[in-house]
């Protein structure tokens, strides 16, 4: 009995998105390593930004070598709907922090070799959040396609969802002893959870083994979350900042402006979950015959 030769996919590499996920490699591993070699990324931010471009540049490359020696069949998952989620969720996250490092740690006046290497991480951030995005356009499915569900638009909307309710949790301060922002902070988390079991079991190949239409049931989902979300957009600013005014100062931590920041990301995700409603509709009840 002979040992099986491995083989090389030079594909991997040589493709559209094998040269994108390259490059998302290379300027995530400039962006950590330039951070890094100032030592100015102390705190929850600074350390958040080196998280993602860290977590990106593991995977990326992870992806990119079993790729090349093919073997990421012998994984017990959907290797199109996982690569999918990943790269959506690798540009939100390197999309953040491109934002948040600038803004918290480059401050004017700022000069000398410390603040350039700062710049220059910036700059491979942005590059890299590129990158990540050309892959999901690459990667997406087309009209009629929907092989795998996370490459479609309702799939990416899910990471979507799933990645600003998280945004939402890191803001989220004083919201007990008020029954509306207890709602709106149990819409964020069921939500969150329902959102995020759908991802993992699409990615583990375990859809098919629910009881009932998929496909349907995901639409009424939507139409729930939709609702659920609606109600936390008025609910949230109303509670929050009813009789209250912004204090002056305001520190980006300040408790207003965490309750500002989460305004804007409960609308973010009512607009998703809109279009994912609108969307997962049409690709059920108006297919092209």
């Amino acid at each position: 009995r002979t040992m099986p030769v491995a083989s090389a996919n030079l594909r991997a590499l040589t493709s559209w998105v094998g040269i994108a996920r390259l490059s998302a490699v290379v300027l995530s591993c400039l962006a950590f390593s330039l951070v890094a070699s100032t030592g100015r990324f102390g705190g929850p931010y600074g350390t958040w930004c080196m998280f993602s471009w860290c977590f990106c540049f593991a995977v990326t490359l992870l992806v990119l070598l079993l790729e090349l020696l093919e073997l990421y069949p012998l994984l017990p998952l959907s290797w199109d709907d996982f690569t999918a989620a990943f790269s959506m969720l690798a540009a939100l996250m390197v999309f953040t922090s491109s934002v948040v490092y600038p803004a918290t740690f480059i401050h004017s006046p700022c000069s000398g070799s410390p603040c350039a290497r700062q710049a220059v991480a910036t700059a491979a951030s942005c590059l890299c959040f590129l990158a990540y995005a050309v892959e999901v356009s690459l990667t997406r499915a087309r009209p009629g396609d929907i092989s795998s569900f996370l490459s479609t638009v309702p799939g990416l909307l899910k990471v979507f969802e799933v990645y600003v309710a998280c945004l939402i949790f890191s803001l989220l301060d004083a919201y007990s002893g008020e029954p509306g922002l207890m709602w709106c902070v149990a819409v964020y988390s069921l939500c969150f959870i329902f959102t995020l079991l759908i991802i993992i079991f699409t990615v583990g190949r375990c859809l098919t083994y629910i009881p009932c239409p998929l496909e349907k049931m995901l639409v009424g989902y939507n139409f729930v979350a939709m609702l659920m979300y609606l109600t936390a957009t008025i609910l949230w600013p109303l509670y929050s900042f009813q009789g209250q005014s912004r204090p002056n100062p305001c520190s980006p931590s300040c408790p207003w402006n965490k309750h500002l920041g989460i305004t804007f990301l409960t609308i973010f995700n009512l607009i998703a979950y809109l279009v994912d409603l609108v969307y997962s509709t049409r690709m059920v009840f108006f297919r092209a015959p």
